[in-house]
């Protein structure tokens, strides 16, 4: 490694069939022990969302619904409750969840009748339309409905839960808990203490260990395993892009049923305009809006409920007969190959299934099992058939079957309802891709971007700008390009197949590795839906290239950019644990570490857990100086959604007490935000003078040991800066606490001038300032008094954030491919996205960054 010379940044950046009987074991225990505690004042912003609650999790939040001073995160605590034993005492608060589940979760699935029929007879089928073949449609959708979303999905899937979180992330997390699975760098022992860490049964099956050390053996099977996370990630992004221009061209198209003399480019002109207007009003939030999705959806699932009703009386009562599984056989008997190939178009009526388990976070298990069993799923079934016996007398009317089964008189009104949930199933599905980029980015597998939280009261609602924007011109493309609900259907069905494949795979491994069972269950199951699914997928492929290639491309541009991120982060994070400086030639320097030590805080920033990273050896090299108090501050993520306050920040020590340096590890859950809240520097001084205090008194923290100074870590509580026994705090008004400090820490008036220039360019930028003071204790240690002094001190004379400035590049001797993966490649993701002091929340006018060169 080289370093370039030492700059301060002066210039501001912008923010730019056992299985079964098992299972259902365990969904009825989990009745017996489970109580899901919903804070409903938390729903006030939103019908479409509310707080995580499942499997014994539950939010905590303050008095008043204020966020809590650490971060405003509202954080999932674990523990049982004493009416755990009558979980139906909740039986109000899970039919509310599940009301305001049906603008979230349901939007996509319920507007699946739009599209699925013409789907389905697209190719050669119409040279079968005949009412067998219609039947036999129907007979297919309805079974498809029954085995994958009501019999995979809630009964099973939505079991699989992590702490309250689900998704395809959820269940890599399990997997990572319970098996040595994750390539994340800087994982700790200090990591599986976390009280969200530990879920499910920590013993592990006999019979599944030699499978699990096979895993944890070979790198390129967790590899391939992570890769195939990352697909099903990707997947889901194509879905966000696909969504909304399959719904809404689906939807407006019915403009044209009823009025022909609209061209395909004023309808296309229509769609377009919708779209754009979607995403342009995803920045103020779902909150905002988020009142109309439920009622929206509500009223349509009846609208449907009853023009299915309806067509099935007036048209072919026979269709009920179709609910047997004899009709599949005659279907395929009579269309041979061109059935099969429709199984592409029978899959769309699934698409949005996976949102069931992806939303699992915003409300509880019962509550989405309530509203698909009693609500969405008989609506859906008599939709269908009630279109069935539609076409079984009009069948010419197929290509647009659901808008021609309409009666004249209440025609306007349902295009109008169709054309709302075709905007709701859109916006939810772009929510969903939102949160998986923040997942993604969490675990190091996405780049650097812009999260805003949208909502101080619904956790878990963002926004994301930059993949906004990008969504909205691949939307306008696809929309615009194909105009043809057919062909967007073939991209879009692969894409929700290859999701729901990707979560079977993860959830035998999960049945295996967390509910610790046999692996004949995880066969058993991996098999029974594999088979299933295969079909579909099979089917699917086949129409790659009529329309599937997009999802395709699409998953491999975004998977490209994940490996790549995820890859050069791990190499940077290697070479960086390779090159730290040894605690033998701090002990060396001795105190004053050979340079003079003047006031104030030094935060160095860095991605390494444990050891003292290259940069503060470039540091030292390059100033004469050094600040009396030196903090080594690692921000990570671990393998939880949350993680709560309480156990948020880890603390030790790093040399003898004389040295004044110390280790401060934050850690973050997948699911967690990261917000600027002024409070950091107050509550990392609260932290470490509670360090110091219990390392007077613990045993284990006063080894004389000089080796074990680095390593030894300790939970240090954050929820409440006001609650510190080892300093008295009084709190003001006063400006930024970068700029306050400058003006108490220095006479010169070119800093003081800069402080002025900085105050009159951020004149919102009051906080709430903490002063710390020690308190009169005869009885404290005269070395933990003047250690406590001297961190007061420090604080006054001002912190300064100290962090690299990196540049990664592939040694000579590396390969043509490594050489385009990280000079070409990373290099210009990490150019191209926010840059980690802007992630972190550092204010520019304290920042000083250190150049480096990284050989990987």
């Amino acid at each position: 490694m080289h370093c370039y010379p030492l700059y301060i940044e002066a210039e501001s950046e912008i923010d730019n069939g056992n299985v079964l009987g098992v299972v259902l074991s365990n969904l009825l225990s989990s009745y017996q022990e489970t109580m899901f505690t919903i804070d409903v004042d938390r729903g006030e912003d939103s019908a479409g969302a509310s707080p995580q609650a499942a499997n014994g999790v539950q939010n905590s939040r303050n008095s008043g619904g204020q966020e809590g001073p650490d971060d405003g995160v509202q954080t999932p605590k674990v523990g049982n409750s004493s009416s755990t034993k009558f979980p139906w005492a909740n039986v109000s608060k899970n039919l509310l969840l599940a009301y305001q589940s049906f603008g979230v979760v349901y939007g996509d699935l319920s507007t699946s009748p739009l599209y699925v029929y013409k789907s389905i007879f697209a190719g050669k089928l119409p040279n079968y339309n005949n009412e067998d073949v219609i039947f036999g449609a129907f007979s297919l959708i309805f079974w498809t409905l029954t085995l994958i979303p009501l019999l995979k999905y809630m009964l099973i899937v939505l079991s699989a839960d992590d702490n309250g979180e689900g998704g395809t992330f959820a269940l890599y997390s399990l997997l990572c808990r319970h098996a040595k699975f994750s390539l994340l760098p800087n994982q700790q022992a200090a990591d599986e203490e976390l009280s969200t860490y530990k879920y499910g049964p920590s013993a592990q099956h006999a019979a599944s260990l030699p499978f699990r050390r096979f895993l944890e053996k070979h790198k390129k099977c967790r590899t391939i395993l992570l890769l195939v996370v990352l697909l099903g990630a990707c997947m889901v992004i194509g879905d966000g892009v696909i969504t909304p221009a399959i719904s809404v061209l689906s939807a407006v198209s019915g403009i044209k049923v009823s009025h022909g003399r609209l061209t395909q480019g004023e309808i296309l002109l229509i769609v377009c305009a919708i779209l754009v207007g979607l995403f342009a009003l995803q920045h103020i939030g779902t909150h905002r809006v988020a009142f109309l999705f439920a009622p929206v959806v509500v009223l349509w699932l009846i609208s449907i409920f009853a023009i299915g009703l309806y067509n099935t009386i007036y048209w072919n009562p026979k269709v009920v007969s179709a609910l047997s599984p004899h009709y599949i056989g005659k279907f395929f008997r009579e269309t041979g190959k061109d059935g099969w190939l429709s199984l592409g178009g029978v899959l769309l009526a699934i698409t949005g299934t996976e949102a069931m388990f992806a939303d699992l976070g915003h409300f509880t298990a019962t509550s989405i099992r309530i509203a698909f069993a009693f609500a969405v799923y008989p609506c859906l079934v008599l939709q269908y058939m009630g279109q069935a016996a539609f076409l079984s007398k009009n069948v010419e009317s197929i290509p647009e079957s659901f808008y021609d089964s309409i009666p004249d008189k209440i025609y306007w009104p349902v295009f109008i309802i169709a054309t709302l949930a075709a905007i709701v199933a859109s916006q939810a599905i772009i929510s969903a891709t939102f949160s998986i980029v923040k997942q993604c980015n969490a675990l190091g597998c996405f780049p650097r971007v812009k999260v805003v939280h949208t909502s101080r009261h619904i956790y878990g609602q963002i926004y994301i700008p930059e993949i906004n924007w990008i969504l909205m011109i691949i939307t306008l493309a696809i929309a615009i390009g194909f105009q043809d609900t057919t062909t967007i259907g073939n991209a879009y069905g692969l894409a929700c197949m290859t999701v729901m494949f990707i979560t079977t795979f993860l959830m035998s491994l999960v049945i295996v590795f967390v509910w610790q069972r046999s692996t004949l269950y995880a066969g058993a199951f991996l098999l029974l839906f594999w088979v299933i699914e295969g079909s579909y997928l099979s089917a699917a492929v086949i129409k790659v290239p009529q329309g599937g290639w997009v999802s395709l491309l699409l998953s491999f541009v975004f998977m490209c950019i994940m490996f790549v991120w995820h890859y050069g982060t791990r190499k940077k994070y290697n070479s960086d644990l390779h090159n730290k400086v040894p605690l033998k030639w701090l002990l060396g320097l001795g105190p004053s570490l050979g340079i003079v030590r003047v006031p104030g805080i030094g935060l160095i920033y860095s991605e390494l857990a444990t050891g003292v990273p290259s940069i503060f050896s470039h540091f030292v090299t390059n100033l004469p100086a050094f600040h009396s108090v030196l903090v080594f501050v690692c921000v990570k993520s671990v393998p939880v959604p949350y993680v709560s306050p309480e156990e948020r920040f880890l603390i030790g020590r790093i040399c003898p007490r004389p040295y004044r340096m110390y280790r401060c590890i934050i850690r973050y859950g997948y699911k967690d935000i990261q917000r600027d809240d002024g409070n950091f520097e107050n509550l990392l001084i609260k932290s470490i003078a509670e360090f110091i205090q219990m390392e007077a008194v613990e045993p284990q923290f006063s080894s004389p040991d000089n080796a074990s100074f680095d390593g030894r870590m300790a939970v240090i509580s954050t929820r409440d800066v006001g609650s510190s026994s080892s300093l008295i705090l009084s709190e003001h008004d006063d400006f930024d606490a970068a700029s306050n400090s400058i003006q108490s820490s220095s006479k010169s008036l070119t800093l003081q001038s800069l402080r002025s220039a900085y105050e009159n360019e951020n004149p919102q930028m009051r906080r709430r300032q903490v002063r710390f003071a020690l308190p009169e204790s005869p009885g404290m240690d005269i070395a933990v008094r003047e250690e406590l002094l001297d961190l007061i001190q420090a604080k006054e004379a001002g912190v300064a954030y100290i962090m690299g400035h990196s540049y990664v590049k592939a040694r000579r001797s590396s390969s043509f491919l490594k050489k385009l993966v990280i000079d070409i490649g990373y290099s210009f993701l990490r150019k191209n996205c926010r840059g980690p002091a802007v992630a972190l929340n550092i204010p520019h006018i304290s920042l000083i960054e250190v150049g480096m060169i990284y050989y990987v």
